[in-house]
């Protein structure tokens, strides 16, 4: 596909001087000569790159302040800046704000040429790698404000720059692995690996493999380097460690107290510094009373424990995190977000999410792509997947189902009295004695609660709003 490339230049020769050299290589362009002109051209369609004029006359915005907004607003957008009056400090502001690069007029084709190259591809790459973070679930991030949660940062605040190991546990899905990566995020070993090695999807036969590498000929021809030693001077993560055999088990105790292991098939020792944190959803005293999980091996590996509470106990942080996990999807899929209404959030709030997190985080990328109705309106609760809808309360399923769960009591009650009493006249053709008996009210309190709702009569029977 042929690059896109904005120009923005008051000078209109500079314009086509840049315009001609880009054409000749096969590259689309457009042109601005002001603020207003270069942000009407990214609405309409973003292009690959902006190469962009810090002194614009007669523009309300010079080039850096263009470049600010265009930062704020689409933050992967490469943008090269170009002057005939630069000087060191503008380009290194111009670069501080988060232009890819800075060129002096006048400028030669080539370097022009290369220059624009290295942008686009810099932000291929940049973007390539941001898809590849979201489809692993992202950078490590604990979202939510709920006391539960706090509760988990601060237990990450303390035991992160201490290098002690941490057994985490929690349900499936609960984000184990997420507060794997903060202690590490968090840690003096910020700047090394961090490997980690999912136990229970492991054959018992591979997992020692894995774990500790192979000499040429166990298991093809040249040697492998395992999990352990890929971690040196950084963090292993062992992640459902209960599913671990107990003569790995062994090894693994052994491993951490001396920091010295064999590769399988060899003699050599193998000296690494690793911190080890590791992950659990079962309850491992229980597993240990039942001679599947040794004493010695929990009690070297929980050293600090952590427990990540399951997304039924915070309940209150739903909100934040579909809003989150809606953001993060359209930028992986290319498609606009869409807002939940007060019914649909009350009904993801109400559901008891046996998946947790990751079982939300799955609901609401099925919501952007597969709920129906315009996408610029709020997602409603009769469009959330059927096993949620199953158990959503009756009220949310009403038409005024998010108008009422966004009302005080008072409010809703009103709402829901306005809409039962107009339907109930409405279905007795305006009568208001046979409404007034079927509704079990007297018919001049009929009468004045009608009136204070606002619900008239017309000349045909049919009954409106005020």
């Amino acid at each position: 596909m042929a690059h896109d490339i904005l120009i923005v230049d008051d000078e209109a020769d500079i314009r086509m001087l840049i315009a001609g050299i880009l054409n000749d290589e096969g590259i689309k362009t457009r042109e601005a000569a002001d603020a207003d002109q270069a942000f009407a051209q990214v609405a309409a369609r973003r292009p690959s790159l902006v190469v962009l004029d810090i002194w614009l006359q007669g523009s309300r915005l010079d080039g850096l302040q263009i470049l600010e907004q265009l930062m704020r607003d689409h933050a992967n957008l490469p943008v090269i800046m170009i002057s005939g009056h630069g000087n060191i400090e503008t380009a290194v502001q111009a670069i501080k704000v988060g232009a890819y690069d800075f060129i002096e007029k006048p400028f030669k084709a080539d370097r022009l040429l290369l220059m624009v190259d290295r942008a686009i591809e810099a932000a291929r790459l940049k973007r390539e790698n941001q898809e590849l973070k979201l489809r692993a679930g992202g950078d490590a991030e604990l979202i939510g404000k709920s006391s539960a949660v706090n509760q988990v940062r601060q237990s990450i605040d303390k035991v992160a720059p201490t290098g002690s190991r941490v057994l985490i546990s929690g349900p499936p899905g609960a984000g184990k692995e997420v507060v794997a990566r903060l202690i590490h995020a968090r840690s003096r070993r910020a700047g090394g690996p961090f490997v980690g090695l999912n136990c229970a999807t492991m054959r018992p036969e591979r997992l020692e493999m894995e774990l500790f590498g192979t000499e040429a000929g166990v298991d093809g021809p040249g040697r492998k380097i395992g999990t352990f030693e890929q971690a040196h001077g950084g963090t292993l993560l062992l992640d459902e460690v209960a599913d671990m055999p107990l003569e790995t088990q062994g090894k693994i105790v052994r491993a951490l107290q001396e920091q010295v292991f064999e590769r399988v098939g060899g003699g050599q020792r193998v000296e690494v510094d690793v911190r080890v944190i590791a992950t659990s959803n079962r309850d491992l005293q229980a597993e240990i009373e039942q001679g599947r999980f040794r004493q010695d091996l929990f009690y070297r590996l929980s050293v600090v424990p952590i427990r990540v509470p399951s997304l039924a106990e915070r309940r209150e942080d739903i909100p934040v995190l579909a809003r989150h996990f809606m953001q993060r999807s359209a930028e992986a899929s290319g498609l606009p977000t869409r807002e939940f209404g007060e019914d649909a959030m009350a009904a993801l709030q109400a559901y008891d999410w046996p998946g947790n997190v990751r079982q939300l985080r799955n609901v609401v990328d099925w919501l952007l792509i597969m709920a129906h109705g315009d996408p610029k309106e709020p997602i409603r609760a009769d469009t959330l997947p059927p096993e949620i809808g199953a158990i959503t309360p009756t009220v949310l399923k009403w038409d005024k189902g998010g108008e009422i769960m966004g009302l005080p009591l008072r409010e809703a009650r009103e709402v829901f009295e306005r809409e039962y009493l107009l339907a109930q006249v409405t279905r007795f053709g305006g009568n208001i004695s046979r409404t007034a008996s079927f509704v079990g009210m007297e018919r001049s309190a009929l009468h004045r609660k009608l009136k204070s709702l606002g619900v008239h009569g017309s000349e045909k029977g049919k009954m409106f709003l005020e």
